[in-house]
């Protein structure tokens, strides 16, 4: 078991050379760079938490990735559920029109960073894939991980990747 000092050097020494890939990714799949900031603060936290069943010598790039995954996931499901709530509220009460609603404005932050890439059509080809297919191709090839590995951070069977690449690619 980790002390406390000693943990946070090793957890440090592993994860941190990792964060530009985790807030690519991030970014990838939050479209904003303030919520892609806190995705990521929010996966390392919760890595570092439990940091105690991370495998040392195992690949930590696929386990922080699959905390973050998760964590987006969870948080997405989580703000669903608030986004019902709040559409009966508002057909209970047709006076209530204040419940916030999402906005529009602002430019999309993927596109900007996709806007860097030379190949306009791959590009135009992700935007329109599926999130899930997009996610599979983005992980295999923009960030090289096996399809185990894939598997592991979607928490899908390895067929259901190679399905999910075929069809994304």
């Amino acid at each position: 078991m980790f002390g406390t000092d000693q943990k946070r050097r090793s957890f440090e020494k592993e994860a941190l050379p990792h964060l530009d890939a985790l807030y690519a990714m991030a970014m990838r799949l939050t479209k904003d760079p303030s919520d892609a900031e806190d995705l990521v603060q929010d996966a390392l936290v919760k890595a570092y938490r439990f940091f105690h069943r991370y495998n040392e010598g195992t690949n930590i790039r696929a386990w922080l990735f699959k905390v973050m995954v998760n964590l987006f996931y969870n948080d997405r499901r989580k703000a669903q559920k608030e986004h019902k709530l709040r559409v009966e509220v508002s057909a209970m009460d047709p006076d209530d029109r204040f419940i916030s609603q999402a906005s529009g404005g602002g430019q999309n932050p993927e596109a900007s960073l996709l806007d860097q890439i030379s190949e306009v059509h791959l590009r135009e080809a992700l935007e329109k894939l599926p999130e899930e297919f997009r996610l599979a191709v983005v992980l295999c090839d923009l960030y090289d991980f096996n399809y185990r590995e894939i598997a592991d951070i979607l928490g899908c069977p390895i067929g259901t990747v190679m399905s999910r690449l075929y069809r994304g690619r």
